[in-house]
């Protein structure tokens, strides 16, 4: 609980992966995906209860050997490809509603380098400025300012239109883009927008070594040096 609001986290990993089978209980550095995900959500001093919401039985017992709850599965028809990541969300707040909680943290189980500080302080930004929406934003590697579209014949044009091109990222606006790591939402909120990115959403900036989400085996090797960098091994 903090300032006397109820929050949910809920970790969700359906089993479909399709880059890489099984990624979301792969091992990494010694713990399966997941639970480094469920271990920084549980030393959470906000979060009053960490459910995981998965439609694998494997997934579920994984998580429940690394202290999450699972008190339901997640229905087929909101572990598919297509379904947006809001929807098993505002599941898990439907499924849980007899307790009321006000507001809903996510916690993608991709995102292993995320600490409770980051957890913490986006929750604590979200509550404490009367936010109906926080989630974790990165400063990009590649700034979309020397981004360009090409057209047929090769020719480039500036994807954000500048009246002079700039060479030096010193000069350039800092630009921010969403990592997965952390989404706080107020409960109502969310259910009436059905989306994390409206005109009131702010963002908490986190450092970009631990940002870092996984997509492929590539990311699960880049993830694993800087684990082994940071003296966070299991």
């Amino acid at each position: 609980m903090y300032k006397g609001k109820r929050i949910l986290a809920t970790i969700s990993a359906r089993g479909g992966s399709k880059g890489v089978p099984g990624k979301n209980i792969r091992p990494l550095c010694g713990l399966p995906l997941i639970a480094w995900s469920i271990r920084e959500g549980l030393r959470s001093a906000c979060i009053d209860r960490l459910v995981v919401s998965s439609d694998d039985e494997n997934i579920l017992a994984v998580a429940r050997a690394h202290g999450a709850e699972t008190p339901f599965v997640r229905p087929a028809e909101l572990a598919r490809d297509d379904t947006p990541g809001v929807d098993p969300v505002l599941h898990a707040v439907e499924a849980l509603k007899p307790d009321a909680y006000d507001y809903v943290v996510l916690l993608q189980p991709t995102s292993p380098l995320r600490t409770v500080e980051d957890i913490d302080g986006c929750i604590a930004a979200c509550l404490d400025g009367g936010h109906p929406c926080v989630l974790t934003v990165t400063e990009p590697d590649k700034s979309p300012y020397f981004m360009f579209n090409m057209d047929a014949d090769g020719l480039l044009s500036p994807l954000i239109p500048q009246e002079r091109y700039h060479t030096r990222r010193q000069d350039l606006p800092r630009v921010f883009a969403p990592n997965g790591a952390v989404y706080v939402a107020d409960c109502a909120w969310l259910a009436r927008t059905r989306s994390y990115l409206t005109p009131e959403t702010r963002g908490f900036e986190m450092p970009k070594e631990r940002a870092q989400d996984i997509d492929d085996l590539l990311d699960f090797d880049i993830c694993e040096l800087l684990l082994k960098r940071s003296g966070r091994i299991a």
